[in-house]
């Protein structure tokens, strides 16, 4: 799965990768964590071109009663996102881009969990492939997102049994196209990102707790 993720590089760098032209504030996150906004690339719906925007993280079906159920829709798994009733319209709708330099996981040690902060091996940015859904209630509205996790690669595989979809940016614009509104065209962007292009590093268990928002979060250990 993916669970925490780090977004540390300024709105000018994240509008240059992802071909937008108005970016919100963006300060930098070192612990971001489910149920928090969190920034979205996507296909604008008032214009031409992409948008930015923040989306709360954890996936609410427009068909929910209650929106608290968003909380355990924090991951899609890519294999079968396209057929689950709690993703399907999504898959097939509203398809996203989530900006990211780095997500967590927790590695079995002898010694208890021990958390690995990953990413590209140059530590640039990059895209996860995600899922967004519009929830109304009662006059209230809610937009929500979902990231999209796969097989882990040769380099991940000792520390998780899964990794969020890195969508390659030459892919982008595949996956953004909402003329695509059938899964097997896209199935082949959920891949796993090549394992030589990316590195860990062991980091503090300050990461544990998301109510650690701080550099720390991300200093490798020595």
């Amino acid at each position: 799965m993916c669970g925490r993720f780090t977004l540390r590089v300024s709105s000018e760098q994240i509008a240059d990768l992802f071909s937008v032209e108005q970016m919100p504030p963006v300060a930098p996150r070192y612990n971001i964590a489910p149920t928090q906004p969190v920034l979205v690339i996507r296909d604008s719906y008032g214009g031409s071109g992409r948008e930015a925007t923040f989306l709360n993280w954890g996936l609410i079906p427009f068909w929910a009663k209650d929106p608290s159920i968003g909380s355990r829709m924090i991951n899609a798994r890519s294999e079968t996102a396209a057929e689950k009733p709690s993703f399907r319209a999504a898959f097939k709708y509203r398809r996203c881009i989530i900006p990211a330099d780095g997500f967590y996981e927790w590695q079995k040690m002898a010694g208890g969990k021990q958390p690995q902060l990953i990413g590209l091996k140059d530590g640039g940015l990059f895209g996860l492939a995600g899922l967004w859904e519009r929830w109304e209630q009662d006059g209230s509205a809610i937009e929500s997102c979902t990231i999209l996790t796969t097989e882990p690669n040769d380099l991940l595989a000792p520390i998780h049994n899964r990794m969020p979809v890195i969508l390659h940016p030459d892919d982008y614009d595949e996956w953004l196209d909402r003329t695509v509104q059938k899964a097997d065209p896209l199935l082949h962007l959920m891949r796993s990102f090549p394992g030589d292009e990316m590195a860990y590093t062991p980091v503090s268990t300050l990461v544990n707790n998301a109510r650690n928002e701080d550099p720390a979060c991300v200093v490798p250990l020595h």
